[in-house]
């Protein structure tokens, strides 16, 4: 057993013995040893072959085991010398006991009693095994078998073995440990089974305990550096994202800040109307995406500040420009620019609107007067009247007379000059005529002289009557009702000088003499204008009436909106300060930040139904084309946007805290698999004794459970602990060997890709004599 157990230890310097009493003779096989299980270098061995040469080498080694505290009684270095088979089993046992049982410690025990304990705790819950010695409790080979199972349990089917087997069962154990836990044989199973060794018994399981131990060292190192490279690697993430974010966010306003502060050269208004609806489409599709991504940053921000407090690493701190309040200074420039572009596109908008509207009106005038001036033009440009009769010079000076009286009715619409001088010109040659006229048919001139303004009035109420109608407010629509009354009671002044015309054209009826030398206007025209003007008086009411029903409802849609806006609104902003400030001030407990958040949660989800409502408002101000309202400073783009922000800010903020069960406790056993996940314990080398410490400390009252906010203590206790960075070291120490240094090849054979990647990607080369070439330093890499 001695043999195997040195074996066992001396392979890893390529060294094998065969008789323990010969092949420690010279002392140099015994230096290698105690350099192996110390993990320290010894005085350098003597060369020579000489007997004083061995003594030397030996108490060397002697020294080196007396110098840890080992008394050894009547063991010197000449009986070992020697050979002497008893002395050299003893000094053996003396540092098997030292190095291999003494440091155990299991609760109040040590050394035997301690590995006992560790087996009595392991072995507990098994049937068919008590471990009371180590000598008898072993026998049936159940105890072994036990110990394996309790650790690596599937490499033996405990249930399936028979406590009356025992060979084939220390057989078993046997040859499991040396394949798959590299513990070579150091026990025969016969004698095992008939009359165990109890040194030799503690030596092989004292094998058990180490190999276990060293498993659970490796495993806790693991997760311990497993745990800092989540938290550093998601921490790192979380700044990447934030850094991206608010990189495309500033970019993002930094563009449309000058498209909204610009104004168009070309100020058609087909240019305003596509600028109008580019801006409907920024604040509908653009802009929230937007608002969202500012939301995510202010809950990563405040996040990662968190995680890095706990974490007791140092705040993050943004690329410049890119801070909170830089990118809510941002923000508000943009708010900015975008009121001043929405208060100029509206109105702007609506002036073009109107003067495109006012444009086809004054066509339509043109298109009008200009048709009178061509079927003028015929009369006042006709000169040759020097050979014209008395009579019919008389009947032309009074056909002049009524185009003069024709040509005064229209000169409130149009510019004369051209016109004017011809008339005039026309006139004074027909005033040298003026004396060879004949007394005026009088009633002819009656009917020119009436009909003239009666047909000029009538062109105008046509056109009124006919016009189309561009109103936006209640304002406007009472403005056209003025109007309309004083063109309706106009129309009832103009019927007495209808009534004579009727009355001067049945006369002439009677004289046969319709014909009327004294003007272009015949009674015809002037009938079918009457009758349409007459028939459009009532179709102008109708739409006047449908027009102020229109603005009514409009200015209702609005003042309907604007209520619930004006409600809306600062109880939104309200909760998104609340919100803003709770995240980040983070105070209470976690469970009352729960509650609180979860209370906000239902209060946001209650106040719903006031959004529901908006938006239908909404809807029907859409199929309304109403585009202003003066009412209220919010629109719905702006609403939409800030019940975006409050939800994702309080969702979030949930999300953050509520990383444990709804109850807002651990049960014990989720407790210590929390501890278990983050590497503070190992699953398996920590005693009962040890977590029962661990629970006495977060759990004094014994109530069995632990809140949210006590594991958060414990775990910033445990975390920001002076020797924190120690603990890391010491994880990689374990991983590295204990060398100073670590290889790319130990990192990528120990670590999960990402993990490892992340570490050489990171890490400085450690430059120490002596080191190889790929060597990196994982201290100054733990303590950044």
């Amino acid at each position: 057993t001695f043999t195997a157990w040195c074996n066992s230890h001396l392979r890893k310097v390529d060294i094998t013995i065969n008789e323990i009493e010969e092949d420690f003779r010279d002392g140099l096989s015994l230096i290698k040893l105690l350099e192996v299980i110390a993990s320290e270098k010894l005085p350098k061995p003597e060369k020579g072959k000489m007997r004083f040469h061995k003594i030397a080498n030996v108490n060397k080694a002697l020294n080196f085991v007396i110098s840890k505290g080992v008394k050894l009684v009547s063991i010197g270095a000449e009986e070992i010398v020697d050979g002497n088979r008893k002395m050299t089993l003893g000094m053996i046992w003396t540092i098997i006991l030292r190095f291999a049982i003494m440091d155990i410690a299991v609760e109040e025990t040590s050394a035997k009693e301690g590995l006992l304990l560790w087996c009595q705790r392991k072995t507990q819950p098994y049937r068919n095994v008590s471990i009371r010695d180590f000598h008898a409790s072993w026998q049936n080979g159940l105890g072994f078998c036990a110990l394996i199972h309790r650790h690596r349990p599937d490499l033996i089917d405990y249930h399936s073995l028979d406590p009356e087997n025992a060979i084939d069962n220390l057989n078993l154990a046997f040859d499991v440990a040396d394949k798959a836990l590299d513990i070579p044989p150091m026990l025969d199973a016969e004698d095992i089974s008939t009359k165990p060794d109890e040194r030799a018994v503690m030596t092989y399981v004292s094998s058990y305990y180490h190999a276990f131990a060293s498993s659970s060292k490796a495993e806790m190192a693991l997760k311990r550096i497993g745990n800092v490279l989540d938290v550093t690697m998601k921490n790192e993430d979380m700044m990447e994202e934030y850094e991206f974010l608010s990189s495309d966010l500033l970019e993002w306003i930094a563009g449309k800040i000058p498209w909204l502060e610009s104004r168009p050269e070309d100020n058609s208004i087909e240019v305003v109307q596509q600028a109008l609806e580019e801006f409907r489409a920024y604040r509908s599709n653009e802009k929230p995406p937007k608002a969202s991504d500012k939301t995510r940053l202010g809950i990563l921000f405040s996040a990662l500040q968190t995680r890095l407090r706990i974490a007791n690493r140092p705040a993050y701190s943004p690329g410049d420009g890119k801070l909170i309040t830089d990118i809510n200074e941002a923000w508000d420039n943009l708010e900015r620019a975008e009121r001043e572009f929405e208060e100029w596109v509206y109105p702007e908008f609506r002036r073009l609107r109107r003067l495109n509207y006012l444009l086809q009106r004054f066509e339509r005038k043109c298109s009008n007067l200009e048709g009178w001036i061509e079927s003028s033009k015929p009369f006042v440009e006709d000169t040759d009247i020097d050979g014209l009769k008395l009579a019919d010079v008389s009947a032309l000076k009074k056909k002049y007379d009524a185009f003069m009286l024709d040509l005064n009715a229209h000169s409130d619409s149009l510019s004369w000059n051209q016109i004017n001088e011809t008339a005039s010109s026309f006139g004074d040659h027909i005033e040298e005529c003026l004396q060879k006229q004949q007394k005026v048919d009088e009633l002819k001139l009656e009917f020119a002289k009436l009909v003239a303004p009666l047909n000029k009035w009538l062109d105008a109420a046509l056109e009124d009557l006919q016009d189309i109608y561009d109103v936006n407010s209640l304002a406007e629509v009472e403005e056209l009702e003025s109007g309309f009354n004083e063109l309706n009671d106009n129309f009832g002044n103009m019927e007495s000088d209808r009534n004579r015309i009727v009355e001067i054209i049945e006369s002439l009826t009677e004289f046969e003499a319709l014909a009327n030398e004294y003007t272009t206007i015949n009674s015809e025209d002037i009938d079918r204008k009457w009758n349409e003007v007459s028939s459009l008086f009532p179709e102008r009411k109708e739409t006047l009436v449908e027009l102020r029903d229109k603005q009514q409802s409009d200015e209702e849609l609005r003042k309907e909106f604007a209520d619930k806006a004006n409600e809306i609104g600062p109880w939104i902003d309200e909760k998104n300060q609340y919100v803003n400030y709770y995240v980040r001030s983070m105070e209470g407990t976690l469970e009352d930040q729960l509650d609180n958040l979860l209370g906000m949660e239902q209060e946001i989800k209650s106040y719903g139904q006031n959004i529901n409502e908006i938006f239908d408002i909404n809807r029907r101000i859409h199929e309304a084309m109403i585009f202003e309202n003066p009412y209220s400073k919010y629109t719905i783009e702006s609403i939409r946007a800030m019940w975006d922000e409050l939800i994702n800010s309080v969702h979030s903020s949930i999300q953050e805290v509520d990383n444990e069960d709804k109850s807002g406790a651990l049960e014990v056993k989720e407790f210590r698999q929390c501890l278990v996940s983050v590497g503070l314990i190992p699953n398996i080398e920590t005693n009962d004794e040890e977590f029962e410490r661990v629970l006495s400390v977060v759990d004094p009252d014994g109530s069995g459970t632990i809140t949210i906010q006590e594991y958060i203590d414990y775990m910033i206790q445990e975390i920001s602990e002076e020797d924190s960075v120690e603990q890391i070291v010491e994880s990689f120490r374990t991983l590295a060997n204990d060398k100073p240094y670590i290889t790319e090849e130990e990192l990528r054979r120990e670590l999960a890709p990402d993990y490892a990647d992340f570490c050489i990607k990171r890490m400085m080369q450690y430059d120490q004599p002596g080191a190889p070439a790929d060597a990196l330093d994982y201290t100054s890499f733990s303590s950044a």
